[in-house]
């Protein structure tokens, strides 16, 4: 008995002004497209954006790139899809994917402030890793852990 596949094409909530849609046809590829099912759940459900509102962030707007909220769908989005380490975002950063779960415009990092960061859309593990060790009681004098989370609205939220 041979399967009988009728639908060519499944189509997602838009990106932008981008249609997003699984086909089977080619194109390019990547094994984590379960990634989008969880995008249109989050899409309804809106938690990486109230949970960003659990941080405090004392960066500089002017030389900040990548928001709490895009930095958190980053690191939530790839440890959903098995990537638990911060090293693997070396190379997801990279990952077009991934840049679409984390609503970057720029799927490629084309567009990037710095020549060295073009080509990556996606911020890079120290990045991720600074978020994460944020403190509050140093965060607007340290240098580079300037995003602190705050626990317990972050429990009021999630609990």
């Amino acid at each position: 008995m041979t399967t009988q596949c009728t639908t060519t094409t499944v189509e997602f909530h838009r990106f932008f002004n981008r249609k997003v849609c699984a086909r089977f046809d080619g194109g390019r590829l990547t094994s984590d497209a379960g990634g989008v099912l969880l995008r249109e759940v989050e899409q309804h459900l809106n938690v990486f954006e109230r949970l960003a509102g659990c941080f405090t962030d004392y960066r500089n707007a002017q030389r900040t790139e990548h928001s709490v909220e895009q930095l958190l769908r980053q690191r939530i989005f790839g440890i959903a899809l098995g990537y638990e380490d911060l090293n693997d975002h070396d190379q997801l950063r990279l990952d077009s994917l991934l840049a679409l779960l984390c609503g970057k415009a720029d799927l490629c990092g084309q567009d990037r402030t710095r020549s060295r960061d073009r080509g990556a859309a996606l911020a890079a593990p120290s990045t991720l890793n600074r978020m994460e060790l944020g403190k509050a009681d140093k965060a607007q004098q340290d240098r580079y852990q300037k995003m602190v989370a705050d626990p317990e609205a972050m429990d009021r939220l999630l609990v």
